[in-house]
C-alpha cells in the first residue's frame, strides 16, 4: 500500500534528535509531492484501454426528454457509445440504493435513469469516445427534444410554500423547543432589533475538477480514482447502485484537490463513468468541465429574520430567530441555520425556527461550515445592531451575555475558552483603541472601520479504524481509509504515530486515501482529527503496550514488572523514565524476539454515554479592519486578527493554515461570491471563474491568526477538536459590522458588492 504515497519525505522536526511533538508547526509531509507533480489527482491515472466521457447536460430546468438523436454523435470520428437513458445497463430502482452515507431524506438523484428533468444541466447523456478532444466533440452533435413544464426557482418568490423539514438528516439536530415567552419578552423589553438577511447561493468551486477515472481490470475488477471526501462512501454508493460486491470494487483518493463538502456525496461523474465501464468493458475517465461544476449541490439560497431585545444594561432578554431555506423537489436538505442562536448567548426566552422550501433545483450540498456561515452570520450583525441602539462597546455587549452553559439546555461546555478569544484578540488587535462612533477614521479618501464577530462550530468525534505495523527494520505504517483534502491529515497522523512510539517523522508512514483500508468516516465537519487522530493513538497505545510485553521477556530485562507509566518511547528506543539511559532499540526489540513485524488493530468508539452530557464546541473571535472609499463603493478588508479555541493543536502551521484559508473564504463570502440565477431558465449564468467573483490575492491583506491553549479530553482523548469550519464563521458578519463602522451603512445581505456600499437607498436584505 506504500505506493499510494509517492515519494513523501516527512522534513525532520529537531536536526538534533528527530524529536516529534503534537503542537509543532511543521510542513506537510505531502507538500513536496504536490508542487512537484509527484501527486496524482483522480483524472491523472491511466490505463491502457482508457476511453473519455463527456457528459450532456439538460437546457431546461423542469420537464422531460421528448426525443433524442444520437445518430451524429455516434457517427463522428472516434466516438464509441452514446449513453442515454435509452440504452444504459441495468440500475436498481429502489432509493434505498442510491443513498450514499450523508444522503439526506428524499430520493436521491439518478443519472439517466428515466426522461424526467429535475434540474437545469442535469446530465442526460454520456458521449463516450477514444479521446476527451473527440468526446467533447461529438457532445455537441447531439439532438435532443425537450417538453417543458413551468418550474419553480428562486427562494424569496416562493415564501409562502415554506414548510417545516418533513425529515431528518442524519446527524443534524432540529432546532429545540421554545425556552421561556420569547415574543412577551421581546414587546415588553426597552431596546429592540428586528432585522431580515439574506444569503444568496454559493458554489464550492474547488480547483480540482470532478473527475472518476475508472480502470477495469481482466476479471471485472473496477479501481476508481475518484475525486471524493471518502473512499468508502463512493464505494458504498457504486457497489449499491450496480449491485456489485464490494471486493469488486476498491475507491482511490490519494490526493483531492479541495473540496469543502462538495465532495462528501457521490457526484455524477462517478455512476456514469462506471454505468460506461461495465457497458463497454473498458476502462473510462469522467471528467466535469468548470461549467458543469455549478449544476450540482451548492449552498442553499438562504432567508432570515432576526429578533433581539435586551435590558437598558444589554442584558439579553429575547432572542427569536427565524430561517427559510432551499431545497430540491425530491429531498430535504436541511442546515442548523438557527440553532447556534440558543447556544451562544444567555437569554431566558429563546425562540427558534427553520424551514424549507422546495424548487426545481439539484439537493443543496453542505459546504464549509453549513449553517453557521449564514446563521451565525446573522446573529453577530444584530448583536452589533443592538450594542449601537444600546451605546455599548460590540465586544463588552457580548462578554455581557457570556454563557457558562447551553442557555437552551443548561447543559455545560466540555470547554469553551472564547473569553480568551476575546482577550487575546482584542488585544492583538488594538480594539481598545476604536472610537465608538461611525465614520470616525479616514485614510485619505478611504473610510476605516473595525467590526468583531463571535464564531461557532459543533466539536464532532465519529468512529473509526486504525492498523498499525511496526516493522524490523524501525519503519512505523499506520494505516486508515481517512481522506486528506488539503487539510494536512497526513502530517497531523504522522505527528500523532511518532509522537506515540518516539519515532523520528520521517520513520513513519501514514497510509489513507483506499477503500480497502480499516474504516474511517466522510472527512467533512471538522471531525477528522478528533476521530481518526484518537484512532491512531488508540492503536499506537495498544503497540506500544505489545512493545513493553517483548520488553519483559528480554532476559535478565530490567523492564520486567514494569508498567506504561514507568517507561517512555523517545528516540527509537523504549527507556525506563526514571533512569532514561536504560533502554532499548524497537527494532533491537523485534530482533531479539525473532519478529519481522508488530501489527495491532484499533476501534474507536466515541464515549457517546460522556459526550452527550455536555455542549462541545469549537470557538473563535474575530476582529476585521476594512477601508471604504464610497465615491466607488469598493472594500478592501486590510486586517483580519482570528483567535480560535480549538483543543489541542496537533500541528500549528496547518491549523493556522486552515483558519487563513477560512478567514480568505469569508472575505470571499463576504464580497465577492454569489451563483446569479436566470430565473426565465432557472439557470446559474455565471457558471465560470469569469463571472463567478472569488476573492484573489489582490483581495487579501494582513491575517493573523491565535491559537487560545485549550486541551478537551471529552470531545477526543488526544484533547483535539478540529479547525476546518470554525475559520470561516463569523468573518463576513465582522466584515460587515467594520463596514457599517467605516460608513454608517448596515448591509445585511451577501455578498456586499460595490451598489450596496454606494450612498443612497438602504438596500434591501
Amino acid at each position: 500500500m506504500t505506493d499510494l504515497i509517492p515519494e513523501l519525505k516527512p522534513p525532520v522536526a529537531d536536526a538534533g534528535t528527530g524529536c516529534v511533538r503534537t503542537g509543532m508547526a511543521l510542513p506537510r509531509i505531502d507538500g513536496r509531492a504536490k508542487v512537484t507533480g509527484a501527486a496524482q489527482y483522480a483524472a491523472e491515472y491511466h490505463a491502457p484501454d482508457l476511453a473519455h466521457g463527456v457528459v450532456v447536460g439538460s437546457t431546461i430546468a423542469c420537464g422531460r426528454i421528448a426525443s433524442l438523436d444520437t445518430r451524429a454523435a455516434l457517427a463522428a470520428p472516434g466516438v464509441i457509445e452514446v449513453i442515454t437513458h435509452l440504452n444504459r445497463p441495468r440500475l436498481r430502482s429502489f432509493d434505498l440504493f442510491y443513498k450514499d452515507m450523508t444522503a439526506p431524506a428524499g430520493s436521491p438523484f439518478r443519472p439517466l435513469y428515466d426522461d424526467r428533468i429535475h434540474s437545469s444541466g442535469q446530465p442526460v447523456a454520456l458521449v463516450v469516445a477514444r479521446t476527451f478532444e473527440e468526446a467533447r466533440y461529438a457532445a455537441g452533435l447531439l439532438d435532443i427534444a425537450y417538453q417543458q413544464r413551468p418550474h419553480q426557482t428562486g427562494l424569496r418568490s416562493h415564501l409562502e410554500r415554506a414548510r417545516e423539514p418533513s425529515h431528518m438528516k442524519a446527524g443534524y439536530t432540529p432546532p429545540p423547543d421554545e425556552k421561556g415567552h420569547a415574543l412577551q419578552a421581546w414587546e415588553a423589553a426597552p431596546v429592540r432589533i428586528d432585522s431580515s438577511f439574506y444569503s444568496g447561493v454559493e458554489h464550492h468551486n474547488p480547483m480540482e475538477l470532478f473527475s472518476s477515472t475508472v480502470i477495469r481490470a481482466r476479471d471485472g475488477h473496477l479501481t476508481i480514482h475518484d475525486k471524493t471526501q471518502s473512499s468508502q462512501n463512493s464505494r458504498w454508493y457504486v457497489s449499491h447502485v450496480f449491485g456489485l460486491a464490494k471486493d469488486k470494487v476498491t475507491v482511490r483518493n490519494t490526493y483531492v484537490g479541495g473540496a469543502f463538502g462538495s465532495g462528501l456525496r457521490p457526484q455524477y461523474q462517478l455512476p456514469l463513468a462506471v454505468m460506461a465501464a461495465l457497458m463497454l468493458k473498458r476502462s473510462v475517465r469522467v471528467t466535469l468541465t468548470r461549467q458543469q461544476m455549478f449544476t450540482f449541490g451548492h449552498r442553499p439560497e438562504t432567508v432570515q429574520r432576526l429578533r433581539l431585545a435586551a435590558s437598558e444594561d444589554g442584558k439579553l432578554q429575547s432572542i427569536m430567530h427565524e430561517a427559510v431555506a432551499e431545497t430540491s423537489r425530491s429531498e430535504d436538505y436541511v442546515e442548523a441555520v438557527v440553532n447556534w442562536s440558543g447556544q451562544l448567548y444567555a437569554c431566558d426566552n429563546i425562540r427558534l425556527d427553520y424551514q424549507l422550501v422546495a424548487l426545481d433545483q439539484f439537493t443543496p450540498l453542505d459546504m464549509r461550515a453549513p449553517g453557521a456561515a449564514h446563521g451565525m452570520h446573522a446573529l453577530e450583525i444584530a448583536m452589533d445592531e443592538l450594542s449601537y441602539a444600546l451605546k455599548m462597546d460590540p465586544l463588552a455587549l457580548r462578554l455581557a451575555n457570556y454563557a457558562s452553559v447551553n442557555p437552551t439546555d443548561g447543559k455545560p461546555y466540555s470547554s469553551k475558552q472564547l473569553r480568551q478569544c476575546y482577550q487575546q484578540g482584542a488585544q492583538l488587535f488594538g480594539w481598545a483603541r476604536r472610537p465608538p462612533a461611525p465614520r470616525a477614521m479616514r485614510v485619505g479618501r478611504e473610510l476605516v472601520g473595525w467590526g468583531m464577530a463571535t464564531g461557532m462550530w459543533d466539536a464532532m468525534q465519529m468512529f473509526a479504524r486504525a492498523s498499525a505495523v511496526l516493522h524490523a527494520d524501525g519503519r512505523l505504517v499506520v494505516s486508515s481509509a481517512a481522506t486528506d483534502i488539503g487539510t494536512g491529515t497526513y502530517t497531523a497522523m504522522a505527528m500523532i504515530a511518532a509522537e506515540a512510539l518516539g519515532l523520528p517523522l520521517e520513520r513513519v508512514v501514514f497510509q489513507l486515501g483506499d477503500s480497502t483500508l480499516p474504516v474511517a468516516p466522510v472527512e467533512g465537519g471538522s471531525s477528522h482529527v478528533a476521530t481518526v487522530g484518537s484512532a491512531v493513538a488508540g492503536v499506537c497505545e495498544k503497540l506500544c503496550k505489545s512493545l513493553l510485553k517483548l520488553a519483559h521477556r528480554l532476559p535478565d530485562s530490567p523492564f520486567s514488572g514494569k508498567r506504561m507509566k514507568d517507561v517512555e518511547f523517545a528516540g527509537g528506543a523504549l527507556r525506563l523514565r526514571a533512569r532514561p539511559e536504560v533502554s532499548v532499540g524497537l527494532a533491537a526489540l523485534l530482533a531479539t524476539a525473532g519478529m519481522q513485524r508488530m501489527e495491532e488493530k484499533y476501534l474507536m468508539l466515541p464515549a457517546m454515554l460522556k459526550q452527550r452530557k455536555y455542549t462541545r464546541a469549537v470557538h473563535s473571535a474575530v476582529f476585521c479592519e476594512v477601508r471604504v472609499d464610497e465615491a466607488l463603493g469598493t472594500v478592501r478588508v486590510t486586517r483580519v486578527v482570528s483567535a480560535v479555541a480549538a483543543g489541542r493543536i496537533i500541528n500549528a502551521r496547518t491549523a493556522a493554515s486552515q483558519v487563513s484559508g477560512g478567514v480568505v473564504w469569508g472575505i470571499s463570502q463576504a464580497l465577492h461570491e454569489e451563483s446569479s440565477m436566470d430565473h426565465r431558465h432557472g439557470r446559474f449564468m455565471n457558471h465560470n471563474f469569469a463571472e463567478y467573483h472569488v476573492a484573489v490575492n489582490a483581495d487579501i491583506h494582513d491575517i493573523q491568526v491565535v491559537f487560545v491553549e485549550e486541551d478537551d479530553r471529552i470531545v477526543s482523548r488526544i484533547g483535539a477538536k478540529g479547525v476546518g469550519e470554525i475559520g470561516i464563521v463569523g468573518v463576513a458578519a465582522a466584515v460587515s459590522n467594520a463596514i457599517y463602522h467605516a460608513t454608517g451603512r448596515r448591509l445585511r445581505s451577501t455578498p456586499m458588492t460595490p451598489d450596496k456600499v454606494l450612498p443612497g437607498e438602504t438596500p434591501p436584505a
